[in-house]
């Protein structure tokens, strides 16, 4: 990982207003970022941080944010994509757990494409928190993967 890092932000409607709130409180270091995002999530960001900067005075940051497609509509199974690619550093995903939604199994395909490729994620506001305030987001990383050659060259029935 570069000390630029591609941040993933993608939030359920029920939590976008908690990860837009989270964007626009680390506003000064998210900017430095590379960010991809899902459907909605990307265009709210895109105005909380151009907001932000307005409100502080700044000159607008150039933004650098990636839109995919809207979770349902396939932006979930893109974002895994990038992910299995190594183009995805960092995954801030706010799900809601309380609510059932018509694209659960690529919500879990993502989780599990996430740890599959030693992705740090966060799915809560206070881990999303100290992701973002680890001094390894500031640096060059080499996260150490998991080597997957015993289940990649197995034998299976019909070889």
């Amino acid at each position: 990982m570069d000390k630029i890092k591609n941040i993933a932000l993608v939030a359920h409607d029920n939590r976008k207003k908690d990860l837009i709130e989270w964007v626009g409180w680390n506003h000064k270091i998210i900017v430095d970022h590379k960010l991809v995002c899902t459907g909605t999530t990307g265009r709210l960001v895109e105005e909380v941080l151009k907001a932000k900067a307005v409100e502080v005075k700044d000159k607008p940051p150039v933004l650098n944010i990636t839109k995919l497609k809207s979770g349902p509509l396939g932006g979930d199974q893109q974002l895994g994509a990038l992910i299995a690619e190594g183009k995805i550093d960092i995954v801030i995903f706010f799900w809601d757990p309380m609510e059932p939604h018509p694209h659960d199994v690529d919500v879990k395909a993502l989780l599990r494409i996430a740890v599959v490729y030693n992705v740090p994620i966060a799915c809560t506001r206070s881990t999303a928190d100290f992701l973002i305030s680890s001094p390894l987001l500031r640096e060059k990383y080499t996260p150490v993967g998991t080597d997957y050659t015993a289940y990649t060259s197995r034998k299976v029935a019909g070889d």
